[in-house]
């Protein structure tokens, strides 16, 4: 009876955050009530603070259910044999293809970035994104350092400049995309403009002359995936 119960309340927590999410998404943080999460969840408002302090602990928790583009590139580690340009890389790629493809991660990152504000209720939401970007600028910082002293290179700026700016180009680029998913191909943009940004910075990668010569890609091609364009 007591597993049972338990399972009973981890259920009714689910579905309280799959309300949430669709919510949030269609209304906005702000306009959407713990009544009506309660609602769309089939449940009580009493079910929402068993489980929830108010809406900002509900948020985070929908937040932590998916491991968001960005948070998961910011994982870089200066292992010897790892060249830290294409630890970058990767990550960068693996989080905008992640993007296209996952529903719940491109959903909860849409609401993250356009659908909340930070003001009220929810202000405490902005030291979550704070934390989140400035933890991924320091990993780019120490790989650009890293990749510059292994390539004997000077950068013509300061590698925190540089790393504020490779963030905003990433980020940026998901941003847009999210508000038209049809005006350009996510995942190749990303990597050819990662490719110019580099090249920008001094740096000579294997393939980034064929990159940069290769044809343009069309509206969209590529960035269609199962998730419908809303």
């Amino acid at each position: 009876m007591a597993r049972r119960t338990k399972e009973e309340a981890l259920a009714t927590r689910h579905r309280l955050l799959d309300a949430a999410e669709l919510l949030f998404q269609a209304q906005g943080v702000s306009q959407t009530s713990l009544q009506q999460i309660a609602q769309q969840a089939g449940a009580t408002r009493g079910a929402i603070y068993w489980h929830f302090k108010d809406k900002a602990d509900l948020f985070n928790a929908m937040m932590d259910r998916v491991k968001l583009p960005l948070e998961a590139a910011a994982r870089f580690t200066d292992e010897p044999a790892q060249d830290p340009l294409d630890a970058i890389e990767n990550a960068m790629v693996g989080a905008l293809r992640q993007v296209t493809t996952d529903p719940q991660v491109r959903r909860v990152f849409e609401v993250a970035i356009h659908k909340v504000e930070y003001a009220g209720e929810t202000a405490s939401l902005q030291l979550r994104h704070l934390e989140s970007r400035d933890a991924c600028i320091v990993d780019f910082e120490k790989a650009l350092r890293l990749a510059s002293r292994r390539a004997k290179l000077k950068l013509p700026l300061p590698a925190s400049m540089a790393a504020h700016g490779l963030h905003a180009l990433i980020s940026g680029l998901i941003q847009n995309w999210l508000l038209d998913p049809v005006a350009f191909a996510l995942v190749p943009t990303g990597r050819r403009t990662f490719n110019v940004y580099l090249a920008g910075l001094g740096f000579d990668r294997p393939g980034l002359r064929a990159d940069l010569a290769a044809p343009e890609t069309g509206p969209g091609s590529g960035a269609r995936s199962s998730i419908p364009a809303r």
